[in-house]
Formats: C-alpha cells, structure tokens, sequence
C-alpha cells in the first residue's frame, strides 16, 4: 500500500456504535479513500472531543499532562504509529524524539491519537493493520454503516456537561 509499510491518517470524527453505545474514533487517509475504525473508552472519546473542539479545561487533563511532562523532559513527539491488531485489539507505539535519541513507547492506539491532536503529530498506521481490517469487513454478512452512527464530534460543551453528568461507572467497562 505505501512505500514505508504506513499510511498516513488522521481523526475523521468521532462516532458512536449503534449497538454497544461504545465510542468509535474514525482514521481517514490523506485521500478520503481509506476509513479504520477503532473502538475507544468514553473517557478517551471525551478527551479526543475536547481536543477537536478546542474546549480548555480549567485543569490539566491526562493527555495534556503527558504532552506537559514530554515537554518539560526535552523531548518532542515525532509520531505515532497504529503498528498490528491482535484478536480484535490494536497496538500503537509513540515515538519520541529527546537529545537525539528516538524513544518508541508503547501505548493504546487511543491515547496515542489523544496525544497526536494535542501536539499536531502525525498518525501513521500499518499497512497490515489496513489489510486486516478491511479483509474483516469483507468476510462480515453486511458492512459497517458508520452512517448510522452518531457523530460526537460536533457535540457542545454543554451537551457535554450533560453527558458527562448522567455516566454511570458501568459506562467505563469495555464489553465482551
């Protein structure tokens, strides 16, 4: 698919799966060709939202305290790299840059994207990563409508609030 083994993406939109109400952030490559999905926590939805939005939180949240950190110790982030998917789960790597020295953490694909919108770092994912996903979809019965889903990237803050308000700690729970 490309030359490096990686297409360069970024975040669509955020959606939610019409079945399980489990948020969704949607990769799209430089073409609009090529649509990954990956299904993310509510806490990480909500954090990629704010982001998009621009809405400032008061105090440092967790993915801003980790660019903060990042910063403070010299180091800059390069990119991050959506690199395999294992029985339905993806790995991500971040890979930092400090005193030259290329530094690759690993990390959920969430809080890897999380990062890349705070510090405008590009998002590469794998081309294997690509070909898994879209031979998935292509032994499913029916395709994926993501038309169906909700789109949560252009929720207000104040629906936010609202959403924020009414969670219930089994919200957090990743379903089986």
């Amino acid at each position: 698919m490309s030359a490096d083994g990686f297409v360069r993406m970024s975040v669509g939109g955020l959606a939610l799966d019409p079945i399980t109400k489990t948020p969704i952030v949607i990769l799209r490559d430089e073409e609009g060709a090529l649509n990954l999905p990956i299904w993310i926590g509510q806490l990480e939805a909500t954090s990629m939202a704010t982001e998009l939005e621009g809405v400032k939180m008061t105090r440092p949240m967790t993915h801003d305290l980790l660019c903060i950190a990042i910063e403070k110790l010299g180091a800059s982030v390069e990119r991050i790299e959506v690199t395999e998917i294992r029985d339905g789960t993806f790995f991500a790597v971040i890979k930092l840059k400090t005193a030259g020295q290329e530094l690759t953490l690993d990390a959920r694909p969430s809080d890897a994207i999380s990062l890349a919108l705070r510090t405008g770092t590009p998002i590469y994912v794998a081309d294997g990563v690509i070909e898994a996903t879209e031979a998935s979809r292509s032994d499913q019965e029916e395709p994926v409508a993501l038309e169906s889903e909700r789109d949560i990237s252009d929720v207000s803050p104040d629906e936010w609030v609202d959403i924020l308000k009414n969670l219930d700690p089994d919200d957090f729970k990743y379903k089986m």
